[in-house]
Formats: C-alpha cells, sequence, structure tokens
C-alpha cells in the first residue's frame, strides 16, 4: 500500500475530488496548509500598510490506496489540478506498512 500527498491550489480541491471520485476513491483527508516555493509569495495592502505574504494558502490531500492505483491516481490528480501555472503543487508518495480500522478491527487492504 502507498500514502499519496498532494499539495494542490485551493480552488482545485472540487475538481481533483470529483476525478477521485469517479475512480472509487472516496476516503481521503484534506488540511489546509500554507508553504512556500517557487511561486514566492505576493504583497497585500491592510490599512495602507503594504506587507508581504510569504505562505501560500494550499490544500494537502492525504490517500492511502493499494500499489495498483498508484498511477491511476496520480493521473488523476494531474489532470485535475493542472493549470500549467506555477504553484500547482507536487504529488508525494510514501510506502504504508500497515492500516488497521478502529472500528472493527480489519487490517490492511480491507481497512481501506
Amino acid at each position: 500500500m502507498k500514502q499519496v500527498t498532494a499539495i494542490i491550489q485551493p480552488f482545485r480541491l472540487d475538481d481533483v475530488r470529483d476525478a477521485l471520485n469517479d475512480m472509487g476513491i472516496h476516503g481521503m483527508t484534506v488540511l489546509e496548509v500554507k508553504g512556500v516555493g517557487r511561486q514566492k509569495g505576493h504583497t497585500e495592502l491592510y490599512r495602507g500598510a503594504e506587507y508581504m505574504i510569504d505562505f501560500i494558502p494550499k490544500i494537502q490531500l492525504d490517500i492511502v490506496i493499494t500499489d495498483e492505483l498508484v498511477e491511476q491516481v496520480v493521473e488523476a490528480i494531474c489532470g485535475a489540478a493542472q493549470s500549467g501555472k506555477i504553484g500547482d503543487g507536487k504529488i508525494f508518495i510514501k510506502p504504508v506498512e500497515r492500516v488497521i480500522r478502529i472500528r472493527t478491527g480489519e487490517v490492511d487492504e480491507s481497512a481501506v
């Protein structure tokens, strides 16, 4: 099993979720995060004072899936999240040793 972590633009969340739902992937964790990278930041004006916003708001999706679905999930996320502009995000894939569903005690693939 693998954990796919995707950092995407907030306005792309619905498109990514729909693409994953179409594949039959319904379970995911969604976090509001902030980060800095090549996109840099931008300046904003507040009560007449200009200040720099270094950390840009992003959405982090965490999905645990079987090894067989990894490439399909990556393609679905890329297709739905890509705008072609800087700041589209990144995808990280990590191995998962074990999954346990607390309610039923199911383990590994049956728990996903």
